[in-house]
């Protein structure tokens, strides 16, 4: 896939640039990320790039059908469900497996979620590969016509909604122990708005609160949520000082909800050369004898938490609640990116934000996740074969 560019790359990469990279991360904050990244960007060809438009866009024609939230209400039932829900996501992340087919090449859906990704680190770590290899200056990580300016410029907007930087908030739980506080870092130097604790927020009526730095009770009109509330139901030994399914005087720059209708929950629904054979467990009406060809994977959880790779006839009768799984077909990774040392594995994320009143979301930019291991992004580190992630470039 581009291989003049692939070729030049690999022609100029050495280790001393690589801890370059991350040295020049890391010295931005005085942090190094915890999470693996790629020695390389991903050089996507136009061909490849139209297939995962086309792709993406089949996915927001049926997000955007009169009926989508009807047939999406069960995703609410079988979770929690928060007031004050928007007329649509403002994140889309839609997770794109590089396969083979037929001996060709083509992008598959592996996962779709409406919720927010790493929207400002991977500008940044684009250009840090420019600045390293000036001739990836030829490319875009971007897409509609963006760059980096008017990429920042319109994350903000759709964060902030117009309101003051002070009364918008990044939100997670102990964003300081998560391992994507790296964005956060840059969330906060780009945008201006502050980074909050889940346990730092304070309930007054309808009105939440936070303290900043000067000692001052700030009220809370925008939240830009990075909350995963399944990892907040394990947490039982943090003590909340509101409640999200309280009917609150605020904002969500990512509602909740959305993160639940928009995920592995719609896989079964979608159909086309881009999609793969996707099952309800309690759809399901015998088990499959191939079973080596399939994936067992909740529907709401992050990151790769309980997936099931090599599933076993007794994981699916050892699954109680069959609604909040899935049987899906495993796809045919195609080893495609050539390193000095053998073929890599990709997963293209394409990362789109929704206006409050635009029509439609827009496309901006992109995450890759590389890998040599049989599974791709199945928690971070936690894969020896792990490579890591980093961004694609596409021809401007």
């Amino acid at each position: 896939m581009n291989t003049a560019f692939r070729k030049q790359f690999n022609e100029e990469f050495s280790t001393e640039k690589y801890n370059q990279l991350i040295d020049s991360i890391t010295a931005d904050f005085d942090y190094k990320p915890t999470f693996r990244i790629g020695e390389t960007p991903f050089f996507i060809s136009n061909e490849l790039k139209a297939q995962l438009l086309e792709g993406c866009n089949e996915v927001i024609a049926f997000i955007q059908q009169d009926n989508f939230k009807e047939l999406t209400n069960r995703a609410l039932e079988l979770n929690r469900k928060v007031p004050n829900e928007d007329n649509h996501t403002t994140f889309l992340a839609i997770d794109f497996g590089i396969c083979e087919e037929d001996g060709k090449v083509i992008p598959k859906l592996i996962e779709v979620q409406g919720f927010p990704s790493l929207f400002n680190f991977q500008n940044h770590l684009s250009q840090k590969f420019a600045d390293l290899y000036p001739f990836l200056n030829e490319l875009t990580p971007y897409l509609n016509g963006l760059d980096n300016e008017s990429y920042l410029k319109l994350i903000e907007e759709v964060i902030c909604n117009n309101y003051p930087k002070e009364n918008v908030i990044l939100l997670e739980i102990e964003p300081e122990k998560q391992n994507t506080k790296i964005d956060f870092y840059y969330c906060k130097r780009d945008i201006g708005i502050p980074v909050v604790c889940v346990t730092e927020l304070i309930q007054k009526g309808k009105k939440l609160f936070y303290t900043n730095n000067k000692g001052i009770e700030i009220e809370v009109k925008r939240i830009y949520n990075r909350v995963i509330f399944d990892e907040l139901d394990l947490r039982t030994d943090l003590q909340l000082n509101f409640d999200f399914s309280a009917d609150l005087d605020v904002e969500w720059a990512g509602h909740p909800n959305w993160f639940f209708r928009i995920s592995k929950f719609i896989l079964p629904y979608l159909k086309g050369k881009y999609f793969i054979e996707t099952t309800l467990l309690s759809d399901l009406k015998e088990i499959p004898t191939d079973l080596e060809n399939y994936v067992l994977k909740p529907l709401f959880s992050f990151s790769g938490s309980g997936v099931i790779f090599h599933v076993k006839k007794e994981d699916i009768e050892a699954v109680t609640e069959k609604d909040l799984y899935i049987l899906q077909k495993k796809v045919n990774y195609l080893p495609i990116i050539q390193s000095p040392d053998g073929k890599v594995k990709a997963e293209v994320r394409l990362l789109a934000v929704w206006k409050k009143d635009a029509p439609s979301p827009t496309l901006v930019t992109n995450l890759v996740r590389l890998s040599r291991g049989e599974m791709i992004g199945v928690k971070f580190n936690k894969d020896k074969d792990w490579v890591g992630g980093t961004v694609g470039m596409f021809e401007k």
